[in-house]
């Protein structure tokens, strides 16, 4: 596409156009920041399925706008013909393709993040030992917040090479496995009774849903993992933490003691 078919594209230019497409991208951005700063308000005093559901919402209803404000505005700045438009998507592509190429791969992978919805706000995601709840998802990037309040902004692209772990994938259920390694002199019977009645009678716990007691045995003694969910993801934390204390309890008073683990060996 030569210069031509581009200053011709944009000869129809006026002062009235300019700020009728100005007012529209404004209109645009209040849009967009009312969505993004009502809605997650709105989630986290509602709670449960609807927060994530709400949640989700966010970046699709951010590319809705953002879309429609582009429909809007080209048709105002340019004559809205076949060869206006395609000098004119044809330039800023050509552009943009050679100016932001990874800023492109990005944008490209987070419509299909939005698309497939691999991980959405609220989730608890692992990516390249990264692990945290999402709080935001860009067009090119998502943050998430680790345990140690840290935020971490992972680019879309990452979709193309890195494996993400999911750890509640859009509800409020997630497993935590909270692993406990006991000296081997013990009635493990009794003992994987005791867990799950430690982790049944949690005050975090999810009562409705199942408790796993898994054993295994290791040279340095019995280790055993309980399986459990608490009550919402974002109290995992406090919960396993509350499973190892009473649990300490509990074995201590049956005479139970904790294996010393050997440290690992590189």
């Amino acid at each position: 596409m030569d210069d031509f078919g581009l200053k011709e594209a944009l000869s129809s230019l006026t002062s009235e156009s300019v700020i009728e497409a100005v007012l529209l991208v404004a209109i645009a951005v209040v849009v967009i920041t009312v969505i993004q700063t009502f809605l997650p308000r709105l989630a986290q005093s509602l709670g449960g399925k609807l927060r994530l559901y709400l949640l989700a919402s966010v970046p699709l209803l951010r590319l809705m706008v953002i879309v429609v404000a582009i429909v809007l505005v080209v048709p105002v700045l340019i004559e809205p013909s076949f060869e206006n438009m395609l000098a004119v998507f044809g330039a800023l592509g050509l552009a943009l393709g050679f100016a932001f190429k990874d800023y492109a791969n990005s944008l490209i992978a987070g419509i299909v993040t939005l698309y497939e919805m691999p991980y959405r706000p609220g989730d608890w995601i692992e990516v390249n030992g990264r692990y945290g709840e999402v709080r935001h998802i860009g067009t090119r990037a998502a943050k998430i917040v680790t345990p140690d309040d840290t935020v971490v902004v992972i680019p879309h692209s990452v979709l193309w090479s890195a494996l993400i772990a999911n750890g509640n994938d859009g509800t409020d259920n997630l497993m935590c496995v909270t692993e406990l390694c006991l000296q081997p002199d013990h009635d493990v019977g009794q003992v994987r009774s005791l867990l799950r009645d430690v982790a049944y009678t949690s005050p975090l716990v999810k009562t409705w849903q199942p408790v796993v007691v898994n054993v295994s045995n290791q040279p340095y003694g019995m280790c055993y993992k309980i399986k459990a969910y608490p009550l919402a993801p974002k109290d995992q934390f406090a919960f396993q933490s509350d499973l190892v204390t009473r649990s300490s309890e509990a074995l201590s008073n049956e005479g139970v003691r904790f294996a010393r683990v050997p440290p690992l060996v590189n």
